[in-house]
């Protein structure tokens, strides 16, 4: 239960009254009569009317479209409702409307030292001539561009370049093996695909020349490859290729918009793939322009001008999410390479040498900070921050304590939880709130996020299972080759038929925060308590000897559990049996003796996916006995020979 105590900031009376949120409260009473208290009323309006909800983001931004709004949606349950159907529109152009002459458009650092900033008419310039190449080559609406890129400007160029002809995006970064990448690409039939020469990450350069290769050959649909030059000035390695440099040096073109239907594909983003093929997950041009203009107006209060990072690769949906900060007039951050090359404070220098408004980043970079004991408050100048929003995991209570401490005092902290499935939070910041311990501010306006018991029923202070018990136009349209809806309902619908379940344990506190506990497919759960899987990773996370861990916790067949914590430590060997009986006594003291695990092991590595998520539930199917064949994609890992220790393991403690 929150208290007073666990208030970390408030926002000062000219903050809220100057938020685009605040704007928006006073529209509403201006425009349509509608007068709203607080915060938690205008949740409740957004969440219960959601069709004159979604009309006034409409008309708010003053969105552009053709046609006419008869009807908000066409079917009353989810999946497979359909929003506003016959308006036309362009996210693209909504981008570009925003262009100037007084910031930059871009940003752009990489880890070679290399810094270039881009101009809104070089953005534009670019993305046009692009365009035209791409229609050149007969690619139009509806065909699929994919890119096989790290995080630099041309990226950027080539989804807006994409997204403007009507045809439909999808990337995935260049650490990406072979196979994960086909695994994604070949599901949507690509006809072009645009990719760098390699990459720099962690002081050394990835050259990918015998890489694209090999993927070329798992994807016969693609008719033609771009290249953007990156390790080397020199022209691309196949002949057959086209310089990324010939194209932006033709004659300026105009740039042009294709609008097109609502619920007419934007991209694709995919889930993490660990079991069996990504899904893929197809998101509409009119749902996602919508969310992004009300989260990045509303939720992280971005105004023109303001300079937006988050730390990300183009496989990771926060790379579509911080490129929305254009919509809202803001300059775009770039950085490309390691978070922690040359050391930790890379991401803090390039904070203060841009003078960056808002940093994301991810609850994993702020825990590794304080490990590393950093103090990018007094060491860098700051006094341009104004928020830092954290994702990927739930952040713990010391992480926001470190970020008020060791970053900046008067600083709006906007913790968030989503994902790939809405490309935004259910979940983030309030400019109106205050930042309480521990907590994510609120739930996002659309989004009638829950917190269900047992029983399917609705609960306050209490963990239960996250559900969205209403429709949001962010939602997938469809996953793609996904007959009748049949891998959709499977992922979110088949526990609370008509209501999407995400998987995680949530509570709505009674302040109306949100605290997120982890997944709930790896629930621990003993004697018939259960806890997340965060809250003892964040037990553990203060000891200095200890880098990682993983907690499973597996039935038995004979109403017992058996619940293992695997530890990394910073140096092999380091793990005692005092460094046990400590590790023990933390976890009891912090939460219950039922979750002190029944064995401590020392592993060499913890196993990630590739987006950076801890691989709970294959690591669980593997002490299980089943085969990895079964359980895990390889190719989806960041690691994956750290999964040997685990399958030899099963073997020969659990399976014998």
């Amino acid at each position: 239960m929150s208290n007073e105590n666990d208030i970390l900031w408030s926002p000062s009376k000219s903050f809220s009254k100057n938020s685009n949120l605040s704007d928006y409260i006073h529209w509403l009473g201006r425009e349509k009569s509608l007068n709203f208290k607080d915060y938690s009323s205008l949740w409740e309006w957004s969440t219960r009317e959601i069709d004159s909800f979604w009309v006034s983001i409409i008309e708010y931004f003053d969105v552009i479209y053709d046609g006419a709004i008869a009807q908000v949606r066409k079917g009353t349950e989810m999946p497979g409702i359909q929003w506003f159907e016959g308006l036309r529109l362009s996210y693209a152009e909504h981008i570009f409307r925003s262009r100037n002459d007084s910031h930059p458009s871009i940003i752009f650092q990489g880890e070679n030292g290399k810094r270039d900033e881009w101009s809104w008419k070089r953005l534009e310039s670019e993305s046009a001539k692009l365009a035209d190449h791409l229609r050149e080559l007969g690619i139009s609406k509806g065909d699929a561009v994919v890119g096989f890129l790290p995080t630099i400007p041309e990226a950027s160029v080539s989804f807006l370049a994409t997204n403007s002809i009507g045809a439909v995006w999808s990337s995935t970064s260049p650490d990406f093996g072979v196979q994960s990448v086909i695994d994604r690409f070949k599901q949507i039939k690509p006809k072009v695909l645009i990719c760098t020469d390699g990459y720099w990450y962690g002081g050394k350069e990835f050259d990918k020349a015998d890489l694209i290769r090999n993927l070329l050959d798992g994807l016969p649909s693609v008719q033609h490859v771009v290249q953007i030059p990156y390790l080397s000035e020199s022209p691309p390695g196949e002949k057959e290729f086209i310089d990324y440099r010939d194209i932006v040096r033709k004659p300026e073109r105009k740039l042009t918009f294709e609008r097109v239907p609502f619920d007419h594909p934007i991209w694709v983003l995919y889930s993490s793939g660990t079991t069996g093929l990504p899904k893929a997950l197809t998101h509409s041009h009119g749902g996602i322009l919508l969310e992004h203009l009300k989260y990045l107006s509303f939720h992280n209060n971005v105004k023109p001008g303001d300079r937006c990072f988050w730390y990300t690769t183009t496989g990771w949906m926060m790379w579509n999410y911080i490129q929305a900060s254009w919509l809202c007039g803001g300059t775009v951050l770039l950085y490309d390479g390691s978070p922690a090359y040359p050391d930790i404070n890379v991401l803090w220098e390039f904070a203060a040498d841009t003078k960056m408004t808002h940093f994301g980043t991810s609850a994993g970079f702020i825990t590794a900070n304080m490990k590393a004991s950093t103090h990018p408050g007094s060491e860098f100048d700051l006094e341009a921050l104004i928020s830092v929003g954290s994702t990927g995991s739930p952040l713990p209570p010391e992480g926001f304590e470190w970020l008020y401490k060791e970053v900046k005092s008067d600083l709006w902290v906007a913790s968030i939880s989503g994902g790939s499935d809405v490309c935004s939070a259910f979940v983030g910041g309030n400019p109106l709130w205050p930042v309480r311990r521990g907590e994510i501010q609120c739930r996002a306006l659309g989004c009638k996020l829950e917190s269900f018991d047992e029983s399917g029923k609705p609960m306050v202070g209490q963990v239960g299972e996250m559900v969205i018990s209403e429709p949001m136009p962010s939602m997938p349209v469809y996953f793609w080759n996904d007959d009748n809806f049949k891998r959709y309902r499977e992922s979110y619908f088949e526990m609370y038929p008509g209501i999407w379940r995400h998987g995680d344990w949530t509570e709505i506190t009674e302040s109306q925060g949100v605290i997120i506990y982890g997944r709930s497919d790896s629930t621990l759960n003993r004697g018939g308590v259960r806890i997340g899987t965060s809250e003892i990773y964040r037990a553990i996370e203060p000891m200095d000897k200890v880098r990682d861990s993983l907690i499973i916790c597996i039935e038995t067949g004979d109403g017992n559990f058996y619940m293992p914590l695997f530890v990394q430590m910073k140096e092999k060997g380091e793990l005692s049996d005092e460094l046990k009986k400590e590790i023990n006594l933390l976890i009891r003291s912090a939460y219950s003796p039922r979750h002190v695990p029944d064995e401590i092991i020392e592993v060499p590595a913890i196993p990630y996916t590739i987006s950076g998520k801890k691989v709970e539930t294959p690591v669980k199917k593997i002490l299980l006995g089943k085969t990895t064949s079964d359980t895990l994609n390889r190719d989806a890992l960041r690691n994956p020979e750290s999964l040997d220790f685990y399958i030899n393991f099963a073997k020969e403690k659990l399976n014998d």
